[in-house]
């Protein structure tokens, strides 16, 4: 699986100095990925997850790197009160909580029909809930406090398009995806700012294995539908996160940001199927189409 490679980052270091930013969903994949490129940039970072054990191996081999800039908190996102108390943990040294990444998610691959209501519950929960009460809780101590802050949200392509076998998921980064949008322009009078990202294929131990289980890799090759013929390096999703939770967007809110390769677009389109077909073989159709003009 992919890991960080801090000397692929594009921004300068010290380009996140004085910035704590809290990440939910940040001791493994993604998530961890993120939290050490903001540390290299010199932000103080908070990790947060249901599972501490998994938190304090993250932030053990981090603190070795980055002494004294992160630190990790146990905190359940679907619960409010553990969010509200999880913050106040978060402001108790160094700088004020100043950004909030939402990454935390739930995902599984069935037929609807086959699922049970605690499943939807599971994901939903998670994902739109979670985010929901984390931007909630935090949003309301910036604006009390007058403080400038920044929010991203990790999102998918198909918060926009829908799709088959995830519905939850579908369902819970839609909401996410209005959620960001709707309060960009609610929030922006009190310079807080929310943008979201739409990974495509990022190989991660826990997710990948769930979606992409052997059997399934068999039949669908997740990186064969993407033009760009590969999966995403984590450094490139790190890059655009940190540009985004930094002041040099700070003249972009509301947006989502794709980074897949082209793969949803791929899928999109109507005849992109026709990239199958070889390329020897395009003299004869264009000769089968000239026969039926005539």
């Amino acid at each position: 699986m992919n890991n960080m490679d801090v000397s692929q980052l594009m921004l300068r270091e010290g380009s996140l100095n004085g910035q704590k930013i809290v990440i939910t969903g940040g001791g493994t994949g993604l998530g961890k990925s993120m939290a050490e490129a903001f540390l290299h940039l010199g932000a103080h970072v908070v990790i947060t997850s249901r599972k501490m054990d998994v938190l304090e191996a993250t932030a053990e081999a981090l603190d070795q790197i980055y002494p004294s800039k992160i630190q990790p908190v146990v905190c359940d996102v679907r619960d409010y009160s553990q969010v509200e108390a999880m913050l106040e943990q978060a402001n108790t040294n160094g700088p004020a909580v100043s950004g909030l990444v939402n990454n935390a998610a739930g995902n599984f691959i069935s037929p609807t029909e086959k699922l049970s209501n605690r499943a939807f519950d599971a994901v939903v929960d998670i994902v739109l809930k979670g985010s929901y009460n984390t931007t909630l809780a935090f949003g309301k101590k910036w604006i009390a406090d007058k403080q400038h802050a920044v929010v991203l949200n990790i999102v998918t392509t198909y918060a926009w398009t829908g799709s088959a076998y995830v519905v939850p998921s579908a369902c819970a980064k839609a909401g996410v995806l209005a959620l960001t949008r709707s309060l960009a322009v609610e929030w922006a009078p009190y310079h807080i700012r929310l943008n979201a990202i739409a990974p495509g294929p990022f190989p991660t131990k826990g997710a990948w294995e769930r979606l992409f289980p052997e059997s399934v890799k068999q039949i669908i090759n997740p990186e064969g539908r993407v033009p760009l013929g590969r999966a995403g390096e984590h450094h490139e999703l790190a890059n655009l996160a940190s540009y985004l939770v930094s002041d040099f967007s700070a003249y972009m809110t509301g947006e989502v940001v794709t980074i897949d390769g082209g793969e949803w677009l791929k899928g999109a389109g109507q005849f992109n199927v026709m990239s199958e077909v070889p390329k020897e073989q395009w003299d004869l159709i264009s000769q089968q189409i000239r026969q039926k003009k005539s």
